[in-house]
């Protein structure tokens, strides 16, 4: 079985060859481009299951690849893993904040590299295959649209829904209003940043039940998560 479908973004020719090597030995399907307007149009023209993505890029900068793939309706929940030869906490935070899921910075290990892909193509295979997704005591069946706590049939409306998955699909990490509402909503969207927090309350209403805490975790000035009850 392929191991999945990788678009690597690296303008360091040595690496990437040695990369690409590595992954596609794996078994992989890895593309690879050094800039990072082509990284865009090949991820628009077949979505990933994982981008690695380095900073300095030629072309549209890393960190602006990344913002537009999470504005992107088809790319903002793929998982994004950002290289960099920038060591500073703030250029760490800013690429977090952008929307990359993990940061690894250069020189690294192609073998703590591969690790991390394999860890988080562990997780979001469920979702890939349509299989069940579980977090923590609550359970998601993306074919049969049916979400479960603790055993118990819950009732949501498709907006609960779609933003319950959105979170399942990456539990733990802390979205922004504006991230919520690209993923779920999409980037045509009119609505207002406010209706997310409305919806953010039903799904709330709508997963509770006696003797569970709510697992969606407000983050002051950040944003909300989903953490395992």
């Amino acid at each position: 079985m392929q191991a999945g479908k990788l678009l690597l973004v690296e303008d360091d020719p040595a690496l990437a060859e040695l990369l690409e090597y590595r992954f596609a030995n794996e078994g992989y399907d890895v593309r690879v481009t050094s800039d990072g307007d082509e990284a865009l149009l090949l991820a628009a023209e077949d979505v990933p299951d994982l981008v690695i993505l380095d900073w300095m890029i030629e072309g549209t900068s890393g960190i602006e690849v990344c913002r537009r793939l999470r504005r992107d309706k088809a790319t903002a929940s793929v998982p994004i893993i950002m290289l960099t030869a920038r060591e500073a906490e703030d250029d760490r935070i800013r690429g977090l904040e952008t929307g990359a899921d993990d940061y690894l910075t250069k020189p690294f290990s192609p073998r703590e590299l591969l690790a991390r892909v394999a860890a988080v193509m562990r997780r979001i295979r469920p979702v890939l295959a349509g299989e069940s997704i579980e977090v923590g005591d609550l359970a998601l069946d993306p074919v049969a649209h049916k979400v479960t706590r603790r055993g118990k049939t819950l009732k949501l409306g498709p907006t609960e829904y779609r933003l319950l998955k959105f979170f399942m699909e990456s539990p733990g990490r802390v979205f922004s209003r504006n991230q919520l509402l690209d993923g779920v909503w999409g980037t045509e969207s009119d609505i207002e940043l406010r209706t997310v927090d409305v919806h953010i309350r039903r799904l709330r209403k709508a997963i509770e039940i006696e003797g569970a805490k709510d697992p969606v975790r407000t983050v002051r000035s950040a944003g909300y998560s989903l953490e395992a009850a």
